[in-house]
This record gives structure tokens, C-alpha cells and sequence, in this order.
């Protein structure tokens, strides 16, 4: 009995990159996706930068104050006055905090009005902030 350890046929000498691509294109998929899904709000305000920031839970009521005054629950316009009924409306069930998106111009004086209007609804005020 004799053996051929002789190859009969050529080396393959291409490699064929059509998985690989497909893996590439899926991957690119999948970032564009999940970026888009990142929360941007429309109302323009520069959050003050501090050095360390608290989480912030899955459900919340988001409160904008510009730097001129105006106030936002949730992305729309809300007056001084209706702050506490613009929340209560804004409210789901299982949400306990407010988040102050608040313009570094903003005045105390608007923090305090929407912190007595989450009081009133017995909320948490978290403020919002970038990190330096």
C-alpha cells in the first residue's frame, strides 16, 4: 500500500472578501442606528459644567429654562404661571423627578419656580449639567 502525500491541485491563491464585507456593512448599520437613538432635545441651552454628575433614571419630566426666561416641560413652551399644571399633565405614572435643564444665564429665581412646582407635585429636581 503506498501513499500520495503529492497536492493534485494548486493552492488556492485568492480569498474571496464577501463575508467580510457583509460584516462590515452590518456593523456600520448597527452604529448609525444606535446613534440616532441618542435624545436630543430642541431647545438651545449651555448646561454649567461641573466635575462629577448624578445618574438620572429611565422616566423623568425634562424642564427647560432659557437664557431669556422662557420655560419648556417636556420640549413645549409652558408659561410661569401653568409650570405646576404643565408637569402635572406631562406626568406618567411612575415618574418621581424633574430635570432642570437650566441655561447657565438662568436666575436662581427660575430655579426656585420650578423647584416650589415640583414640590407641589411631591417631585425630585435633578440639574442638569455637562461634565468639564
Amino acid at each position: 500500500m503506498s501513499f500520495d502525500f503529492e497536492p493534485s491541485r494548486a493552492p488556492v491563491s485568492s480569498i474571496s472578501l464577501a463575508g467580510m464585507t457583509d460584516v462590515v456593512l452590518l456593523l456600520l448599520v448597527f452604529f448609525l442606528l444606535t446613534s440616532s437613538f441618542v435624545p436630543q432635545l430642541g431647545i438651545e441651552v449651555t448646561l454649567p459644567q461641573v466635575d462629577a454628575s448624578a445618574p438620572v433614571e429611565q422616566q423623568y419630566i425634562t424642564v427647560s429654562v432659557t437664557e431669556d426666561g422662557s420655560y419648556f416641560v417636556d420640549g413645549t413652551p409652558a408659561s410661569e404661571g401653568q409650570l405646576t399644571q404643565q408637569i402635572r399633565d406631562a406626568r406618567r405614572t411612575e415618574t418621581t423627578t424633574v430635570v432642570l435643564r437650566a441655561d447657565e444665564g438662568a436666575t436662581i429665581r427660575q430655579f426656585a419656580t420650578v423647584a416650589s412646582a415640583a414640590q407641589a407635585l411631591n417631585l425630585r429636581v435633578l440639574m442638569a449639567t455637562e461634565r468639564r
